[in-house]
């Protein structure tokens, strides 16, 4: 879907020349394409002309205006679903002399496949406390779970309501819907990688603490059964020894020889 940029813009400018399609205007300048002027379409603060936009298919991996926007206003329009096949098009139609591989970047390519429809099934209705799909056991009564499962909780805009999503479907663009309102929730580039961040860092933590245990562990229980072993075969060398000091009852004896 194009990206549009929000009524709480501020005006600061980053992102119209971050844009490889020169689709992003200031509040109230004309917009041109194909040496044609077109009246802008808002007058406040900067816009992104949809039939321009190709959310950086085919140039970034990432929406470049969502990238550098301070106030994360630069968002996915849902009112204009777009398809990575649809977004490369234009791209090339935008662009003619330029050539575009199969291996394009394009934000479509992260966690999924490419020309995927951006919106993600409403998630069900969250009555308790999202249950933990595991990953690594790390005690009787401790799992962590993968990042991609990770559930995220959401607080809906529109009614208040809170619910959660798997991280996996916390992708930049997707259009999440309220179980209880369906009011939708745009994720934007900012959220997306900022828990990423978050949830990556803390889980490569995790893991490298607990593996530093396991082996820490192993170890010990290596040092162990060596000191067992040795205290194992020590005991047994001393019954042997025992063994064979006591002279049992019936025993046979050695005679003395006299010789005269």
């Amino acid at each position: 879907m194009a990206t549009m940029i929000t009524a709480d813009c501020i005006n600061c400018g980053a992102c119209e020349p971050e844009c490889p399609n020169t689709a992003i205007y200031q509040g109230g300048v004309e917009w041109e394409m194909d040496g044609v002027k077109h009246p802008p379409l808002v007058a406040d603060v900067f816009y992104i002309v949809p039939e321009k936009c190709t959310e950086c298919v085919g140039f970034f991996d990432q929406e470049a205006c969502a990238a550098v926007c301070p106030v994360d206003v630069c968002i996915p329009n849902p009112d204009i679903p777009e398809t990575e096949a649809q977004l490369i098009e234009r791209a090339k139609q935008l662009h003619p002399g330029t050539s575009f591989g199969a291996d394009f970047p394009s934000r479509f390519r992260e966690g999924g496949e490419a020309g995927a429809a951006p919106e993600a099934a409403a998630p069900a209705p969250a009555a308790a406390a999202a249950p933990v799909r595991s990953a690594v056991a790390v005690g009787p009564s401790l799992n962590l779970p993968a990042v991609e499962t990770w559930e995220v909780p959401i607080d809906c805009h529109s009614c208040g309501g809170s619910y959660a999503v798997l991280f996996q479907h916390l992708r930049s663009g997707n259009v999440l819907r309220c179980p209880y309102c369906k009011g939708p929730y745009i994720v934007t580039t900012s959220l997306h990688n900022q828990i990423s961040k978050v949830l990556r860092e803390f889980h490569a933590r995790w893991m490298t603490a607990f593996e530093e245990l396991r082996e820490r562990r192993q170890r010990e229980m290596d040092e162990f059964e060596a000191r067992q072993k040795a205290e194992l075969e020590d005991i047994n060398d001393q019954v042997r020894a025992l063994s064979k000091s006591v002279l049992a009852p019936g025993a046979p004896k050695k005679r003395a020889w006299i010789f005269g």
